[in-house]
């Protein structure tokens, strides 16, 4: 920057600024400003002209005056006219104030823009800069327009000096982020991913800026940014502190630059190629490492420069959820700040370890921790530590310690905070049904819940455990008992009067030989609570009592006279009044018989899916841990508590648990549970749900893989319907239908036949990227929904199905995804995929979400094939033509002659045959022009042993370029398939 000059001190100004300061009332000081405000106007219509410093003194005057809050209307004519000066000090006061008080609708924006360009154009680099932070901080359209697309030419120009290159590439990015349809890179694409070579780190530093934020939208286009990213970071993580000397903070490398380039890499899923993982595997221990040496200095900079790096590894170790050592070790690391005296270090640790908890390969290494994490639950003063601590302690929660953690978190809830009660409310009552194995138990838990916190029970919790006591007849004396004599509490919560209203008229008669249980004594300690209650209430206990009369006709005259008092008949709430009256005559004139067949027990309640966890993910905020872990099927086998008939027996849960398969077999983390064809669960599953506000399976890969049934052992059902015996539940939110396959399914489709990775769909609004990986016959598949807009994406749901008979054949489960997506932005989705038995159809995804208030929806076919599940076989050629013999009868066949759709370029043709999964046999087939191969379709049923023969013929007599494939398998339909599916890609 140019030495400033004894001239540029500007004595007028610090003479103004001193006036002002010196006011001794608002009153004074506004006289002050409009004195000098008409000093400044004379001497801009004067007709004298002024010099350059005097512009510049009256500006920065204005400038002043517009800071201390007063309306500037004139003086910018004078700003654009320093811009033209050589001076620095002229032009940057010009900048300035024309950042600060120029808007995009000036008139003058012309003018600017034409000052702006050639200062760009003039190779100064101070005055370019100057240039380039006008541009940042204005960012309107209109400069996004005139300028997109000169700056990433003056970004990747190999004459440009560093600063400018800084200072462009942060000028790019903001012109991105507030216009990201203007700013195209195309062409400079390549050139800009490698600044991360540049020997310049501040050139590294800013441009890793502009390629995260540009990887987030395209990630497919700035992909070749991975290796050079991990190459970067192996440099700054290798190196000595002296070694980056001007980069080093606190004897720490270069940590702004490497927290960037870690945050980058979570942009994309592991590497592909072995070297770079390697190295980027090999940089992560080191920076583990380094964080247990001892530090270097005492000052708290240097722990936090450490920490942040450590902290973004950890998180880049989740993000992959492939290396187990790594997974282990951070668990590790983070477990010791866990009693660190940094309040900042124990919120960060507790948050990460929550991730941590969905990986199956951490899961135990988070669960050593237990104790420690109940600890700063009790302990900790800040509450939102004690909050991440209650996170923690939901996300580790499985079948071996599921009663130690409700139990604590029903300790604290005694003392929780309100803000976080409701939520600890709903994480009980799902922690509780999901890992029930004694059922009283899950009902002591649910009633201990409303005892502790009835205001912040939802009515989604106290509707739980009247399905569950409903579809369970073990358990309905022990809740009719438990729920009577929770009533007799002196202050008893509405919600228990809901849940003992309804269990004791439906099951009151299993406690009634009890003298103490009486008939009589249950419903005086009902009706002594009437008068406290809500209408709602009070109309659900009516109902209850005119259970009563079906059930003990003794209290008939009793329940009679209630009904009859004028507090009834004559209320002034409808609602009551019409029951009231009902009940009476229905008690008065029905017989015995219609009576017992009006008041029947309520049946057992259909599954469906939970609203509990809906209402809990509701409550999260964006950015919060997902509530979906727990459900994510990466442990416990993938099978919800309930997979089988559940109850005290132990040999039963033993058996269950010995036919989970151990994390160690499961390579590609998939969970199958119940097989489709096996019988359906009897007891099904506790985290279904009848009350949900929307049609919607909150986990749909369960619903997939256990469809529900109505058997008389069903836990959850259709909710209490019956208006003679509870209020209405929710009116139902009615979804819209997923829409028909796109037409040009089949073809995206073909496209991956003999591929896994790439753009599976685009339009203007939405690009959705893929990258799959299969083994044996499991498969995981990775989905990128990538918002191309800069409007939010709304109520974003996915939903994979397999139509028809492929249900039998195909197992998937997609775990959920976020339902808001940022403008520009890109989530990620991992589906699992099973192969059970030969299919052909292929999965159907549904996407779901709102655009500006429209509903977007569409479905798409998933690239999942039958040759996915390939195991290549290698051959000699006296065997591979005995086994061609074989497959010799006409069934095992398909053979197909097709003309060319591309040149017969013998490199593509053998890429294609090896994408398709099966081994590419060299100097086997007599003709050296042929192509031959062999594979084991694999999947859980069976294994189907595949041949293939391509013969291309370049000189038919057609004059046409020509194939003949033929296809031989063990199974006459794997043939036929595979014939189709190959014919299209040649």
């Amino acid at each position: 920057m140019p030495a400033v000059s004894k001239g540029d001190g500007m004595r007028g100004l610090a003479v103004f600024i001193s006036d002002i300061r010196n006011c001794k009332s608002k009153e004074a000081e506004i006289k002050r400003i409009n004195k000098e405000l008409a000093n400044i106007r004379s001497k801009f219509k004067g007709d004298k002209a002024l010099d350059g410093y005097s512009k510049k003194k009256y500006v920065c005057k204005l400038l002043f005056i517009f800071l201390l809050g007063h309306d500037i209307d004139f003086g910018h004519m004078e700003a654009v006219n320093l811009l033209s000066s050589n001076k620095y000090t002229e032009k940057q006061i010009g900048y300035l104030f024309i950042s600060v008080l120029v808007n995009s609708n000036s008139e003058l924006i012309r003018l600017i823009n034409n000052a702006i360009k050639n200062d760009l154009s003039s190779r100064n680099p101070t005055f370019m800069c100057l240039a380039l932070h006008c541009i940042a901080n204005v960012g309107s359209r209109e400069m996004a327009e005139a300028f997109a697309g000169e700056i990433p030419r003056i970004l990747v120009a190999g004459d440009t000096m560093d600063s400018v290159k800084q200072s462009a590439a942060l000028c790019l990015l903001r012109l991105y982020k507030t216009s990201p349809d203007l700013v195209l890179m195309g062409e400079w694409t390549s050139r800009v991913v490698h600044l991360l070579n540049d020997q310049h780190m501040g050139v590294v530093t800013a441009a890793i800026s502009l390629i995260t934020c540009l990887s987030q939208k395209n990630p497919d286009e700035f992909k070749t940014c991975v290796s050079l990213a991990v190459s970067r970071l192996s440099r700054i993580v290798s190196s000595a502190s002296t070694d980056l000397q001007d980069y080093t903070y606190y004897f720490v490398p270069a940590p702004w630059l490497s927290c960037k380039l870690l945050r980058l890499l979570q942009c994309y899923p592991p590497p592909e190629d072995g070297a770079v993982k390697g190295r980027l595997v090999e940089c992560l221990e080191t920076i583990l490492n380094k964080a247990q040496e001892p530090p270097k200095s005492k000052k708290v900079q240097h722990s936090n420069a450490k920490n942040a790096i450590l902290f973004e590894a950890i998180s880049l170790i989740i993000h992959y959820d492939s290396e187990p050592n790594l997974l282990v070790r951070a668990c590790n690391q983070l477990g010791q700040f866990l009693q660190h005296r940094e309040t900042n270090l124990r919120y960060l640790a507790l948050e990460s370890m929550c991730t941590l908890a969905s990986s199956e390969f951490s899961h135990e290494a988070v669960k050593t921790h237990i104790e420690t994490v109940i600890n700063a639950l009790k302990t900790e003063r800040d509450v939102s530590v004690r909050q991440r601590a209650a996170d923690l302690l939901y996300a580790m929660c499985d079948r071996s310690n599921a009663k130690q953690i409700v139990a604590e978190m029903l300790s604290y809830l005694e003392t929780a905070d309100y803000s976080i009660r409701e939520e600890m409310v709903l994480k009980v009552a799902i922690l509780a049904e999901k890992y029930a194995v004694d059922y009283s138990w899950y009902v002591d838990t649910i009633l201990n819940l409303i005892r502790i916190a009835g205001d912040y029970v939802s009515e989604e919790v106290w509707y739980r455990v009247i399905q569950i006591v409903i579809n369970r007849d073990d358990v309905q004396g022990y809740a009719a008992k438990t729920v009577f004599e929770a009533l007799q509490a002196p202050a008893c919560h509405e919600n228990m009067v809901k849940v003992g209203g309804y269990i004791l008229g439906e099951f009151g008669n299993l406690i009634a030989g009890d003298p103490r249980s009486s008939p009589l004594v249950q419903f005086n300690l009902l009706h002594s609570k009437f008068h406290l209650c809500s209408v709602p209430t009070r109309a659900l206990l009516l109902s209850a009592y005119i259970k009563f009369i079906n059930l003990f006709p003794e209290t008939k005259s009793t329940i009679q006279e209630v009904l009859r008092s004028d507090s009834q008949i004559r209320n002034s709430d409808v609602e009551l009044q019409q029951r009231a009256v009902e009940y009476l005559k229905l008690s008065s004139i029905a017989s015995t018989d219609v009576l017992a067949t009006v008041l029947e027990e309520m049946p057992p309640f259909p599954e469906r899916e939970s609203s509990i966890l809906a209402k809990l993910k509701k409550k999260k905020g964006p950015g919060a841990v997902s509530v979906n872990e727990l459900e994510e099927g990466k442990r416990e086998g993938g099978e919800l508590n309930g997979g089988g008939e559940r109850g005290g027996d132990n040999s039963a849960i033993a058996a269950s648990n010995a036919s989970t398969p151990s994390p160690s077999a499961d390579l590609l983390g998939l969970r199958t549970g119940l097989p489709v064809s096996a019988a359906p669960p009897t007891a099904g599953s506790l985290l279904v749900d009848v009350f949900s506000e929307a049609g919607v399976n909150d986990d749909g890969f369960l619903r997939d893989l256990e469809p529900p049934t109505e058997s008389s052992d069903s836990l959850l059902a259709e909710g209490p319907g019956d208006s003679d015996s509870t209020p209405p539940p929710p009116p139902s939110v009615v979804s819209e239908e997923p829409a028909p396959p796109l037409p040009e399914s089949d073809e995206l489709l073909n496209k991956f036949v003999c591929k896994n990775n790439g753009v599976l769909f685009e339009n203007q609004l939405l690009q959705i990227g893929i990258k799959s990986e299969y083994r044996q016959n499991l498969g995981r598949m990775y989905l990128f929904y990538g918002n191309k807009t800069s409007v939010q994406f709304v109520t974003f749901t996915t939903t994979v199905t397999c139509p028809g008979e492929l249900q039998s054949h195909l197992n998937v489960q997609a775990k959920p995804v976020e339902p808001l997506i940022e403008g520009g932005a890109q989530v990620q989705q991992v589906i699992n995929i099973e192969s059970l038995t030969d299919f052909f159809e292929a999965p159907l995804l549904n996407i779901k979400f709102r655009y500006g208030g429209a509903l977007q929806n569409l479905t798409l076919k998933l690239p999942v094939t039958i040759n996915k599940f390939f195991q290549p076989t290698e051959m000699a050629s006296h065997d591979f033509f005995q086994r061609w013999k074989q497959l010799s009868q006409p069934q095992q066949e398909a053979q197909k002659i097709f003309k060319a759709n591309h040149g017969m370029d013998t490199e593509v043709l053998k890429a294609k045959l090896l994408g398709l999964g099966m081994a590419l046999l060299e100097n086997v087939d007599p003709n050296p022009e042929n192509f031959v191969c062999a594979g084991v379709i694999q999947s859980k049923a069976q294994q189907v042993g595949s041949l293939l023969r391509l013969e291309p013929n370049a000189q038919a007599q057609s004059g046409e370029q020509m194939y003949r494939l033929t296809v031989r398998s063990s199974k006459d339909t794997v043939s036929k398939r595979l014939c189709e599916l190959l014919a299209e890609q040649f």
